[in-house]
C-alpha cells in the first residue's frame, strides 16, 4: 500500500496522541503510526503503575508504625507478591483501557496504523511493506531504559528495568538498583518495603539529581534508613552462577539480580533517522528548535521524551500539542516551558522547583530552611524527618526555587511553582492563608525567616546610605 497525507504522527503516547487533537481541528487526512502495544508510557510502564507499586508498599510499611499507636498484630500480617504484583497490573491495566478509551478506539484503520516506521526520506517512511507520504511528521516514539549493550550481552536475563519489573509473578530475593535518580529511588524504596533485599549504587555522590548539598545528604540521610545507599563509585559487577556480584569501593553484595535505573534514551534507532540530512546530540536527539520542536531544516517535529530533556506528561501533552499544531500551520506556535517541578515519589517525597541550585548566583540569593522535625502534621503521620529549603532573589524578593525532602512535598512543590511562576514576593506568600496543623507550615516558617533576613538586609542597606555624621549620630543612640 501507498498512502499519501498531510502530517503522519510516529507514536501514540501523550505527545502524539496530543499532537492528533491539534490536526483534526484543521484536516481530516493524517495517520496514527504506532508500533508496539497501544498505551502511553505513563499508563503501561511508568508514572501510573510505578505510583500503585509505592502507594501498595507505603501502605505495607505503615504496619511498623502499629505499636506507637496501640495496635496490636502486626507481626501477623504477611505480604502475598504475587497477589501485590497482579494488584499493581490490574490497576496498569485499568489505566491503559481509560487512556485507549478516550484517544485510539475512536480511529478506524485509515488512520491508525501499526507497525514501526522508517524513514526512506524527509517526506516518506516505511512502515513493513506499506509507505506513507506526508507534508510533515511528529515524532513522539518516547523512550525506553538505558541498558548498556555490553551489560545486556553479559547479564541479559539478570536484568530488570522499569519496563518489565511489574512483569514478574514473584519479586527476587535481592536486588542491586543501579543508578539512584528518581526511578532508582523510587522502586528501590517500594522492593525494599515489598521484601526484597536491596542494596543501591550511584557513581555520584548525589541522589535524584540533587544539586542542593543540604537537601541532598537529608534525602541519603532518610532513604539509608531503610537500605543501604552505596555511593561515589562506579559500580563493578561479575557474573556468578545465577546470582551477581556487584561492587563499590572496597564494599560489596551478592544479588539475584539487577534493577538497571541508568537514565532512558529516546525510541529513535528504528526510525533511521541516519538517512537524512540532519545533526544530532551526542545521544542521538535530531537537533531542533525548542520552542517551534522543528528539526532544522526538515518537515519534522519532535514531541515528549523522544525530543529529551525532561520525562513529565503534561510536557509531552503540551510539545505534542505545540509541534501538531506547527505541523499543519504556517505561523508557529511556541513552546514556553513553565516553571520547572521535579517530584520523586519515595517516602517521604523528594522535589525540586524552580532554579536549581547549581544555577543561582549566590550573591543576589536569600535562603532560608525548616526541618520537618517540628512541624505539628508531620509529627501526628510520624513522618516528621527532612528539609525544606527556600531561594528568594535578594533584591526583587521574589521567590525562585526550591528544594525539599519530607512528608507530602508533592503539594509543597506544586505551591511553590505557581508563586514562582506568578512573580510572588516573599512578602505576598505571607499574606496567603495558612492553616493549622498541616504540612504547608513548615513553608510559612521558612518565608518567616526569609522576610527576616530581607528586612534586615534593607535596614542595612538604608543605614549605610546615610551621611557619615548623621550614621555616627544614630550609633551613639
Amino acid at each position: 500500500m501507498e498512502k499519501s497525507v498531510d502530517v503522519a504522527v510516529i507514536g501514540a503516547g501523550h505527545a502524539g496522541l496530543n499532537a492528533i487533537k491539534e490536526i483534526r481541528k484543521v484536516t481530516d487526512s493524517y495517520v496514527l503510526i504506532n508500533g508496539g502495544a497501544l498505551g502511553t508510557t505513563c499508563a503501561r510502564i511508568g508514572c501510573m503503575p510505578s505510583k500503585v507499586a509505592i502507594h501498595l508498599a507505603e501502605t505495607f510499611q505503615t504496619r511498623k508504625r502499629f505499636d506507637r499507636y496501640g495496635i496490636e498484630g502486626a507481626d501477623s500480617l504477611a505480604l502475598n507478591q504475587a497477589e501485590a504484583l497482579e494488584h499493581v497490573r490490574d490497576l496498569r491495566d485499568t489505566f491503559v483501557d481509560l487512556v485507549l478509551a478516550n484517544t485510539t478506539d475512536e480511529m478506524d484503520s485509515e488512520h491508525l496504523i501499526s507497525g514501526y516506521a522508517e524513514f526512506r526520506g524527509p517526506n516518506t517512511v516505511q512502515v513493513g511493506e506499506d509507505l506513507i507520504h506526508a507534508h510533515a511528521f511528529v515524532i513522539a516514539t518516547g523512550a525506553s531504559s538505558n541498558v548498556p549493550s555490553a551489560w545486556k550481552e553479559q547479564f541479559g536475563d539478570g536484568i530488570v528495568t522499569v519496563e518489565d519489573i511489574f512483569e514478574q509473578e514473584t519479586l527476587p530475593r535481592s536486588v542491586a538498583v543501579l543508578g539512584l535518580g528518581p526511578i532508582g529511588v523510587e522502586i528501590g524504596q517500594a522492593l525494599q518495603r515489598l521484601g526484597v533485599q536491596v542494596t543501591g549504587f550511584e557513581k555520584s555522590d548525589r541522589i535524584c539529581h540533587l544539586k542542593d548539598p543540604d537537601v541532598n545528604q537529608a534525602a541519603i540521610a532518610t532513604l539509608e534508613r531503610e537500605f543501604p545507599l552505596w555511593l561515589g563509585h562506579e559500580p563493578q559487577i561479575h557474573r556468578d552462577g545465577e546470582e551477581f556480584i556487584v561492587q563499590s569501593g572496597d564494599r560489596s553484595v551478592r544479588v539475584e539480580k539487577l534493577f538497571l535505573a541508568l537514565g532512558r534514551r529516546a525510541n529513535l534507532a528504528r526510525l533511521r533517522l541516519d538517512r537524512l540530512d540532519i545533526q544530532t546530540s551526542p545521544d542521538g536527539v535530531p537537533k531542533h528548535h525548542p520552542a517551534t520542536l522543528r528539526v532544522k531544516g526538515q518537515p519534522i517535529y519532535l514531541a515528549g521524551d523522544a525530543a529529551g530533556g525532561i520525562a513529565n506528561l503534561q510536557r509531552a501533552a503540551e510539545q505534542g500539542r505545540i509541534a501538531g499544531y506547527n505541523a499543519v500551520h504556517r505561523k508557529p506556535r511556541y513552546f514556553q516551558p513553565g516553571t520547572a517541578i521535579h517530584i520523586t515519589f519515595t517516602d517521604p517525597n523528594i522535589a525540586v522547583v524552580g532554579a536549581d541550585w547549581s544555577a543561582l548566583d549566590r550573591e543576589r540569593t536569600v535562603m532560608a530552611h525548616r526541618r520537618f522535625g517540628p512541624v505539628g502534621r508531620a509529627m501526628i503521620m510520624g513522618q516528621n524527618r527532612g528539609l525544606l529549603k527556600v531561594y528568594a532573589d535578594r533584591r526583587s524578593h521574589r521567590l525562585i526555587g526550591a528544594a525539599m525532602v519530607g512528608s507530602r512535598s508533592e503539594h509543597l512543590a506544586h505551591l511553590l511553582s505557581w508563586a514562582i511562576q506568578s512573580g510572588m514576593t516573599v512578602e505576598r506568600a505571607l499574606e496567603m492563608p495558612f492553616y493549622h496543623p498541616v504540612i504547608e507550615e513548615a513553608l510559612q516558617e521558612v518565608l518567616i525567616d526569609l522576610e527576616q533576613t530581607l528586612a534586615k538586609q534593607q535596614r542595612f542597606r538604608r543605614f549605610n546610605f546615610f551621611p557619615r555624621k548623621h550614621a555616627e549620630s544614630v550609633l551613639q543612640q
